[in-house]
């Protein structure tokens, strides 16, 4: 089974992903966010927008995928923004259509609530830049964007994050695909010290 976690920047799916993975034994997390940042770093930076746009992108991350699903013997989870039509059939469709079991969730919150999680996001980023100087981030830049799109059916199942926490929100989507999570009896401290450094690893400069 692959688990695609969609839902705009700043909106919890990575956070989720290895909420998951940390209480789904035997599975593992595939981010399409990796060879999409390699392909970017290939471009001189005046050629370097948005990697989905790229076909490249969308059939290494089908291929990958397709894979992983056939040879890795467990539950593969991919956090991953994609609100085009023709980029999801490109990707989710195409894997469907490889015959892969494919759920799909997006997780979406108000726009305050993505903000201030972006703003967060923003302030480690800038304390890691030499500078130190926040700017304006280029997910900020799409969230409008990214709502609108997102609460469109064909990008169901929708789970509305606002008011519940990262491990809630994958017994959430645990229920939802069938799967059977280990209880979390990890502290509030651990938890956010966990958290805390997968935001770390995951921070991008380029």
């Amino acid at each position: 089974m692959l688990i695609w976690i969609n839902g705009p920047f700043g909106g919890g799916k990575t956070q989720t992903a290895y909420e998951l993975r940390r209480r789904l034994p035997g599975s593992v997390v595939c981010d399409p966010e990796h060879p999409g940042f390699g392909l970017h770093r290939m471009l001189p930076p005046r050629l370097r927008a948005d990697f989905r746009q790229l076909r490249s992108w969308r059939q290494g991350v089908t291929e990958v995928l397709d894979l992983t699903l056939t040879r890795h013997d467990g539950v593969v989870i991919a956090p991953m923004t994609v609100t085009d039509p023709v980029h999801f059939a490109e990707t989710v469709g195409a894997l469907r259509e490889l015959g892969h079991d494919v759920r799909h969730v997006t997780l979406l919150a108000d726009r305050a609530t993505v903000l201030r999680r972006l703003r967060e996001r923003g302030v480690v980023e800038a304390l890691q830049r030499p500078t130190g100087k926040p700017r304006e981030s280029w997910a900020v830049r799409q969230l409008d964007h990214c709502l609108e799109r997102l609460r469109e059916p064909e990008f169901a199942a929708h789970l509305w994050t606002d008011r519940v926490t990262v491990p809630e929100t994958a017994d959430r989507i645990a229920a939802l695909t069938g799967l059977r999570l280990r209880p979390n009896t990890e502290g509030w401290l651990r938890t956010r010290i966990r958290q805390a450094g997968i935001g770390l690893r995951h921070i991008r400069f380029d």
